[in-house]
């Protein structure tokens, strides 16, 4: 059959702000798709990929028009289900008699609801392990069949909405084909901001799937165990290896490993960073672990490997909030992980969060205070954003109140306030952790004597023009005024432009590992 695979269009000013959404926005390859495209191309489907990254939705509409599919597969988190929505009207507009898909972390989170909300434009969502469902969706649309008994799926059936079983997690990763990259066209197209990359072109990579931990903000495609698999599911080395070395193959210089965190098993981390330098791997690469996973021997070897950066998920300097979001680590792991990481020589990158429940103002200016302790080379100081599917969404009122906006999910605003602080506070803190981390005289000096080429200068220049507004005009920190929704009980930001363009300066004046707009990022 003809599969045509789309991420809806969209623009970086949607997300971000118009003034710097250029020097922000980063493209990152959209692996799960490029997973479900590699399990339709072995079952001998023809597939094409339609990135709205890239492309306007006239473009996908003409091109969807052009190639005439059987199947339509759309892509959609919290913030993109608006667009998914669409893009589905816009389909079957074209043609009644496509059949049209939806997954991602938005589908998989809310599952039958999408087609209540849909206006009966989507046939069937996706609700888990894409690589097994979609190609079964396939084979029972070419015998004529309905979805009727498909693990994980939702369909309609004589008019009513079914939700099938769970499809069963993969728990042989090995046996899952390599993402299908010649999907994606030019590859000069997926690159992150200036100054967070080393070379490129740059491929994603990931050798695991799942977690073991229990963070409150965090999407589990399973998150009690249901469906047979439990903890983390690993690739073999051998298996990431040789992925690896087609990645080469295909010209890649940079990886970007996208495991929630690589270091999950000691001893594998370990061997894979081993084997990567014995095989003399002409790459570079970072990744992130969790704090408490990491040491200095495991630091090194990494080094050691090509790595040139990592992201350790330090979250707020006070522990009564680590063990309110249930993270599992202490204060003094993220120290001694910090400071392994950069004895080794690696770049660090450390996000923080404001709005814990339970957390107060003062709270945060003691996580301002631990982020200027550990000194990493990049800090980014987000809103807590509770992604549909998470336990903070699903129990909100039981912490403080959620804007009913999907487009407030980007991490760029407050989507979340716990009732011990104010959207206000929230602002607050993060307008003077930013000012206060990068606007360090001994900060800007030692970037400045980092520079080496072009893209670190371009960076560094709109770096210090963004620090300079942020400075000047209080940047795009003011509070959005909520409006209290009583039928729902939710506060909903009326948001007067896409807020928070600190990214530009975070990412900008130092490297670091940026999450895009296309993923749910899970913070270690």
């Amino acid at each position: 059959m003809k599969c045509a695979l789309i991420v809806p269009s969209w623009t970086p000013d949607e997300i971000f702000s118009p003034r710097t959404a250029g020097s922000q926005i980063n493209y990152w390859q959209p692996l799960g798709i490029l997973y479900v495209g590699a399990s339709l191309l072995s079952a001998g489907h023809e597939v094409r990929f339609y990135n709205g990254a890239f492309m306007a939705r006239a473009e996908i509409l003409h091109a969807v028009a052009g190639f005439r599919p059987d199947f339509a597969g759309i892509y959609s988190t919290a913030f993109g289900w608006g667009k998914a929505r669409e893009t589905a009207k816009d389909i079957k507009a074209l043609d009644r008699s496509i059949f049209t898909c939806v997954g991602g972390p938005y589908p998989i989170a809310v599952q039958e609801r999408c087609l209540g909300e849909d206006g009966g434009r989507i046939d069937a969502v996706v609700t888990g392990e894409g690589e097994r469902t979609v190609p079964e969706i396939l084979e029972r649309l070419e015998r004529g069949q309905d979805l009727h008994g498909v693990p994980g799926t939702v369909c309609r059936k004589s008019g009513e909405i079914v939700k099938n079983p769970p499809r069963p997690l993969i728990e042989d990763l090995d046996a899952v084909p390599f993402p299908a990259r010649e999907l994606l066209g030019d590859t000069a197209h997926y690159l992150p901001p200036p100054a967070t990359y080393r070379r490129k072109p740059v491929a994603v990579l990931i050798t695991s799937r799942g977690c073991d931990k229990r963070c409150i903000f965090c999407f589990q495609i399973d998150r009690e165990r249901k469906s047979g698999a439990r903890g983390v599911r690993f690739r073999s080395i051998g298996n990431v290896l040789e992925e690896i070395e087609l990645c080469v193959r295909q010209g890649y210089r940079e990886i970007k490993f996208l495991d929630d965190t690589l270091a999950a098993d000691y001893g594998r981390a370990m061997d894979l960073a081993r084997e990567i330098k014995a095989r003399r791997l002409d790459i570079t690469w970072f990744a992130s672990a969790c704090v408490s996973q990491v040491d200095g021997p495991l630091m090194r070897a990494f080094k050691e490997a090509g790595c040139w950066a990592i992201l350790l998920g330090a979250e707020s300097g006070v522990q009564k909030n680590l063990n309110a979001l249930r993270k599992g680590i202490t204060l003094e792991q993220t120290r001694r992980a910090v400071r392994a990481a950069k004895e080794a020589g690696l770049k660090v990158s450390t996000p923080f969060i404001f709005g814990i429940p339970g957390e107060t103002y003062k709270d945060g200016l003691k996580t301002i205070e631990f982020a200027l302790e550990l000194d990493p080379h990049l800090a980014n100081f987000h809103a807590l954003t509770p992604f549909p599917g998470t336990h903070l969404h699903d129990h909100y009122a039981k912490y403080g109140t959620l804007s009913a906006d999907m487009r407030d999910y980007t991490y760029q605003g407050a989507a979340f306030v716990p009732h011990t602080m104010t959207r206000d506070e929230i602002s607050a803190l993060r307008r003077t952790a930013f000012k206060r981390f990068y606007g360090r005289p001994s900060f800007i000096l030692r970037r400045l004597l980092a520079l080496r080429g072009l893209n670190d200068v371009r960076a560094a220049l709109k770096g210090m023009k963004s620090l300079l507004w942020l400075w000047t005009k209080g940047g795009p920190f003011s509070a959005a005024q909520p409006e209290i929704l009583p039928e729902q009980g939710r506060v909903q930001a009326r948001v007067e432009e896409n807020v928070h363009d600190e990214v530009a300066f975070v990412r900008a004046v130092a490297p670091a590992l940026p999450d895009g707009p296309d993923r749910v990022p899970r913070h270690l």
